[in-house]
């Protein structure tokens, strides 16, 4: 029993090798990405040493971590009125949060380039660990209520 559990476990892990390396699905909120168009859903990718990826639409556009020198952390809360409308007064107690990843970084050319990112908020904490232990930078957060939702 216990050698079909070590080979379903290996299985699993080698059947989905991209899995570890993703952070999640992102939204492209705007920026000075040329190429890239509001409101585009993609992936972030924070597995590799060296450079972040943002792949949308199988396009991706590669930042080495270097080169980054901003990034901020912000949240949105705002109140579930549809909801409270379509559904139940009751969700106007509620609060909806929306996460945003600010992303700076000097490209190519040496001009300065910006990413802003919806993020998913199961990942958030992932996220930021990772891009400050590849950055060398602090996060920067917006308010009190990001920091807390930032570090725990």
């Amino acid at each position: 029993m216990r050698l079909i559990c070590a080979i379903l476990l290996l299985v699993m892990t080698v059947a989905d090798p991209g899995s570890a390396e993703t952070a999640g699905r992102v939204e492209y909120v705007g920026g000075t990405i040329e190429s890239l168009t509001s409101g585009s859903d993609g992936a972030l990718l924070i597995a590799d040493r060296d450079m972040l990826t943002v792949r949308f639409h199988k396009r991706d556009t590669e930042v080495p971590y270097e080169r980054i020198n901003l990034v901020e952390y912000g949240q949105h809360a705002s109140r579930r009125v549809v909801m409270a409308v379509v559904v139940s007064p009751l969700f106007l107690l509620s609060k909806s949060r929306r996460h945003f990843l600010t992303i700076g970084f000097r490209d190519a050319e040496d001009r300065q380039q910006a990413m802003v990112l919806r993020l998913d908020k199961k990942k958030v904490r992932a996220v930021l660990a990772s891009l400050e232990a590849r950055t060398g930078l602090r996060v920067q957060y917006q308010d009190d209520e990001a920091r807390k939702a930032g570090k725990g």
